[in-house]
């Protein structure tokens, strides 16, 4: 077996143990678990099997439910993915009784002591969450079972994944009421930990950066083939809105008559993915809700974005569309993660366009039609979505200048000014390239 899959697959072991000690520990807080252990927690207040043995025969049922979603040809293409869920499930409900076991003695005796151990169980949930977003090998069957319903009803990833969760809660609740006789297992800290568990998430994943090398990452389907091989020179524009990074990319694709590719992605990644132009269009630059995603994000100690939502899919077309023009000629790419996508290539010229507020409204107003009144929060919404997206997809700060080979600043300098700067060093880097051919 390849080293980097070991390596994986043993992350991918830690990052279960890791998720399950941080429930044990909301849990043992005293205020509610976590939602999507809600169900398998109640269960266990009044029968006689553990909280991960109830994990256990519900994520096997989870696994049973998925096949009527699934046709003959997802099971083909996913049979990995599908009977790893049979180990994951196993491992996962071992880890959470032994770490219930291990916190036995964990009893808050006040409010505040509460907290703190609800607090901290988020934060080693988010740990271990980021941990196997980073690995990316497996999936757990409460996101896979969700992952085959929005594919089968052709529904968002993110809002089926929210009712589901929902769902659990309100059956926890019922399931308490009917055998109990009141509420209990769900209480505020099973809403603390649903909404700050996915920030937590979000904040944590870019230290897991220098792991990457270790796993093997570069070697995947979005990542470059033959990496450290020198191709064509191509110049990517990531931009502000407002900047004038569209412009700044057709003046810089005159003055060095190579081809742009911006408004031109949407029919390529349409034709790449299957989707509608008209979706594309509307969507290509957010993502849905921060907020939604980090809802519920603790999902079985699973990836929350690593099932194929319309987002990944285009993702996925796109970064696959960069790499095939970088590998024919050399080009313009304006955003579309580019400068991360083409990260290993050693002939990319990677600008970041910014401007100035003031600079950015004028352009925005008289450039874009935007009305005055709307143009200060125009931009502070794409630029937002903008950012989400980008960092969503590579761990990486967007507007990190060390990122870039060059930042232009069109509130200060004319494009002109800033296309001639590019073009000194894509010229020097066209220099570069020749050679290492030669």
């Amino acid at each position: 077996m390849d080293k980097y899959l070991v390596r994986r697959y043993a992350l991918f072991l830690v990052s279960l143990f890791i998720n399950a000690f941080g429930i044990a520990l909301i849990t043992r807080a005293l205020l509610g678990t976590s939602p999507i252990t809600s169900v398998t927690y109640v269960l266990s207040m009044f029968t006689p099997l553990t909280m991960g043995q109830w994990t256990i025969l519900l994520n096997l049922l989870f696994m049973l439910l998925e096949l009527p979603f699934m046709t003959r040809e997802d099971l083909r293409v996913d049979r990995r993915i599908y009977l790893l869920q049979l180990p994951v499930t196993l491992f996962f409900g071992l880890f959470i009784d032994w770490s219930m076991s291990a916190l036995g003695w964990l009893e808050p005796q006040n409010y505040l002591a509460q907290l703190a151990s609800l607090l901290v169980g988020c934060v080693v949930l988010a740990v271990g969450i980021a941990l196997e977003v980073k690995v990316n090998i497996a999936m757990a069957a409460g996101e896979y079972f969700v992952r085959a319903i929005s594919r089968r009803l052709r529904r968002e990833f993110g809002y089926v994944k929210l009712g589901f969760d929902v769902t659990l809660v309100l059956l926890s609740c019922l399931l308490s009421l009917i055998f109990m006789s009141g509420i209990f297992g769900v209480r505020e800290g099973t809403v603390i930990a649903a909404l700050v568990v996915g920030p937590i998430v979000h904040f944590i994943t870019p230290f897991y950066r220098g792991l990457g090398r270790w796993i093997g990452e570069g070697r995947d389907a979005t990542a470059p083939a033959a990496a450290n091989a020198p191709r064509h020179v191509v110049v990517t524009i990531a931009r502000e809105f407002g900047s004038g990074g569209h412009l700044l990319g057709e003046r810089l694709s005159q003055r060095l008559g190579i081809p742009l590719y911006d408004r031109e992605f949407i029919r390529l990644a349409a034709q790449k993915s299957g989707m509608d132009e008209a979706y594309i269009l509307h969507n290509e630059q957010t993502i849905p809700s921060f907020w939604l995603k980090c809802i519920f994000a603790e999902t079985n100690g699973a990836r929350l974005g690593r099932s194929l939502t319309p987002e990944d899919v285009l993702f996925v077309a796109e970064s696959r569309i960069v790499q095939e023009l970088a590998g024919r000629e050399s080009c313009i790419i304006v955003g579309r993660c580019a400068d991360f996508v083409l990260r290993e290539d050693p002939g990319v010229v990677r600008v970041f366009c910014c401007s100035d507020a003031e600079s950015a409204r004028k352009r925005c107003i008289s450039g874009y039609g935007i009305s005055p009144e709307e143009a200060e929060s125009e931009i502070r919404r794409v630029n937002r979505n903008r950012r989400m997206h980008y960092e969503s997809y590579t761990g990486e700060r967007w507007d990190d200048p060390h990122r870039y080979d060059l930042t232009v600043n069109t509130g200060r300098m004319t494009l002109e000014d800033a296309c001639l700067s590019i073009e000194r060093l894509y010229l020097h880097r066209l220099v570069g390239v020749a050679n290492t051919k030669a």
